[in-house]
């Protein structure tokens, strides 16, 4: 019994029998694994891209309601006069008379110039506390700028707990401010958000708000209040990451890194707030896990029939010599039934039969896999929301669905044809050649951004990915796979632009000024010379407390078209921010930079801005600052412009003047 088992154990058909098996289920394993993982990551970036949708609509929405209680404030601030703060009992009328202020805010006060708190208005009614927000940062603010002001997070005077306070000053007909107009939100209830956007967890979701420097304004556990974001273990090395980043509040949103989770950031308009929000990617890839392990059972169960039905035919293959021999002659014939024929015995000759059998079965069983695996491939690539194709001899011989729908022809117009035709040139489908070929001879996959060609003569970004069906066969050929990124073209080339423009204007900003006049000044004394000029508005700041900051939207993109129109095409013209810009005139001499500073000057004093009945008008005061051989650095060159502009100012404005000429060494 034992000599049996042993002669059964040591059958190398037995042996090929368990490693067919064993090679099956590792294929079905690895190919299952292979595909999840893939999906595991498609999955993610999905959702990275919707998760940093979402806090967008959120940062959106909080600005937005900023904006909706500075309108509140600053309409009831208009109905406000000097001997109405010296009336208790009208000033207690005035906030009886204002429920729908009073509910946008925790509570709303009254203050004198000097801080002193006239009226409080909360739940509790409208009393008279005996406090003054005279010392107060953003008290002081809003009376030297005369503006509204959002506070940053501080002890409520009245009510001791955290608060963010927004302020509109109460101005008179002479422009005096004559008192302040305020409401608090508290940090510790649902007042700062409203119950839509409260931070809290919903599920293992968590949703937080901070200020520009990163300090907790909502939590769900009110302990972490006022507290650094890096005490926040979910969201520590996200912030450390936004940190090095350099703090940036990004209305448009960023991705951060934090393990374990999709961290999404978005900054809030107007008081600099972000919106951190932070998934576990556990959560976010828990149905596709499930569908994991369903799948390797079935294909458990699957292996586990397939290999007892393989046993079961092998162990029957018994026959004869004879038979063997004759049965061996028609061994691959079609017309003889595969089990048909074989002889039953033991010893060399049943081992034999079994083995040709075994061979038979094999051969019958592999081409029905083969016809499986086609079958299943061509539904993969039919149900595929990516373009795939199959490529040899530089010629497509397989396409799928999707990938006919990408440029717009049918199945049959592509087989066949040349690889070239997608592509948007002929040196574009050039140019990726030695690159395959250097992807595929290092043993990676190729991966690269084209532009691609349509049917209709239309053009598209795609993704375009390739693996080689054989590794070091090319003439095997390659399998691809193609995305239309259009969008995340066209997104990402926006966000390269507004990294280094003004928004408003559309003009450079203050860092590409940076780097250009760096550049300048490294390549003394080649860069001789070059002029900087630095423009300050006249009587700007009454046209935004008159008329409204749209108007002074307004003004800016005209002085910023007047500005280019009086330059040369070579010059850069830069908003630094506010009502000041700035010019760099390189290969300018001091006399053509004068020239060039004057007639920017008379174009920004002829602009009449026509806005609901008035004529608007500004001027402008310049400094222009010459480049020696012996500046220092860009910082020291753009003081000296600074430095002449404020002359031009205190000498009255609506001027032009130069910075001290610096003696130019003589270069041969």
């Amino acid at each position: 019994m034992a000599l049996r088992i042993s002669d059964a154990l040591g059958s190398i058909k037995l042996r090929l029998t368990l490693a067919a098996i064993a090679a099956m289920a590792t294929g079905v394993a690895l190919s299952t694994v292979l595909l999840v993982r893939q999906a595991e990551r498609d999955m993610l970036e999905r959702q990275r891209e919707q998760q940093l949708g979402q806090v967008v609509d959120v940062a959106r929405d909080l600005s937005a309601r900023v904006i909706e209680r500075q309108d509140a404030l600053r309409l009831s601030a208009e109905q406000f006069d000097e001997p109405m703060l010296r009336d208790g009992a009208r000033l207690a009328r005035f906030f009886d008379a204002k429920p729908l202020l009073r509910s946008q805010f925790a509570n709303v006060f009254v203050t004198a110039a000097d801080g002193r708190m006239l009226a409080y208005a909360d739940a509790a009614g409208v009393r008279r506390p005996e406090v003054s927000l005279g010392d107060r940062d953003y008290f002081r603010r809003t009376l030297a700028e005369r503006r509204a002001i959002v506070s940053e997070p501080v002890p409520g005077r009245v009510s001791g707990e955290p608060v963010v306070v927004f302020t509109q000053p109460l101005v008179d007909r002479n422009g005096a401010v004559f008192g302040v107009l305020g409401g608090a939100l508290r940090l510790a209830s649902r007042d700062l958000l409203g119950d839509s956007d409260h931070a809290e967890v919903e599920g293992d979701e968590l949703k937080v708000i901070t200020d520009a420097q990163g300090r907790l304004l909502t939590h769900p556990m009110r302990r972490q209040l006022l507290q650094s974001l890096n005490g926040e273990t979910r969201l520590a090395d996200a912030f450390a990451d936004w940190q090095r980043a350099g703090a940036p509040v990004e209305p448009s949103g960023l991705l951060l890194r934090q393990h374990g989770e999709v961290v999404t950031v978005a900054g809030v308009a107007g008081p600099d707030w972000v919106v951190w929000r932070a998934v576990p990617e556990a959560a976010l890839l828990e149905p596709l896990h499930r569908a994991r392990s369903d799948a390797l059972r079935w294909a458990v169960g699957l292996v586990g029939a397939l290999s007892l039905v393989l046993l079961a035919i092998l162990w029957r293959l018994l026959r004869p010599l004879a038979q063997l021999e004759q049965r061996a002659q028609h061994l691959f014939d079609t017309a003889q039934a595969l089990h048909e024929g074989w002889p039953e015995a033991g010893g060399e000759i049943g081992r034999l039969s079994r083995v040709l059998r075994h061979v038979a079965a094999e051969r019958a069983q592999l081409e029905s896999f083969n016809a499986q695996v086609m079958r299943k491939l061509s539904s993969v690539m039919a149900a595929a929301p990516v373009g795939i194709c199959f490529t040899r001899d530089k010629r497509f011989v397989l396409v799928s669905a999707e990938f006919c729908r990408l440029f717009g022809r049918s199945e049959a117009e592509m087989l066949g044809q040349p690889a070239s035709s997608i592509y948007a040139s002929n040196e574009d489908h050039q140019a990726i050649g030695p690159q395959v070929l250097a992807a595929f001879r290092e043993g990676k996959p190729y991966q690269g951004e084209w532009q691609m060609l349509r049917a209709d003569g239309s053009r598209f970004w795609g993704q375009l990915r390739g693996r080689p069906v054989a590794d070091g066969d090319v003439s095997a050929g390659t399998i691809w796979s193609i995305v239309d990124i259009s969008e995340q073209i066209a997104a990402r080339a926006q966000l390269e632009w507004s990294a280094s423009h003004d928004v408003l204007t559309g003009l450079c900003n203050r860092k590409v000024l940076a780097q250009r006049l760096a550049h300048v000044v490294e390549a003394l004394p080649r860069s001789l010379p070059a002029a900087v000029v630095m423009i300050d508005l006249d009587h700007f700041k009454p046209i935004n407390d008159r008329a409204g900051h749209a108007a002074g939207d307004a003004m800016l993109k005209a002085v910023a078209a007047a500005i280019v129109s009086r330059v040369r095409a070579t010059d850069l013209v830069v908003r630094l921010g506010g009502d000041e810009f700035a010019l760099l005139l390189e290969r300018c001499p001091h006399d053509t930079a004068l020239r060039i500073a004057e007639n920017v000057r008379q174009a920004v004093a002829a602009i009449e801005l026509n806005w609901e009945g008035q004529a608007l008008r500004v001027g402008a005061s310049l400094g222009v600052a010459s480049l020696g051989t012996e500046t220092l650095s860009a910082d020291d060159w753009l003081a000296a412009a600074d430095a002449a502009c404020y002359a031009a100012k205190a000498e009255g404005r609506g001027a032009v003047r130069a910075a001290a000429r610096p003696a130019l060494r003589v270069v041969s």
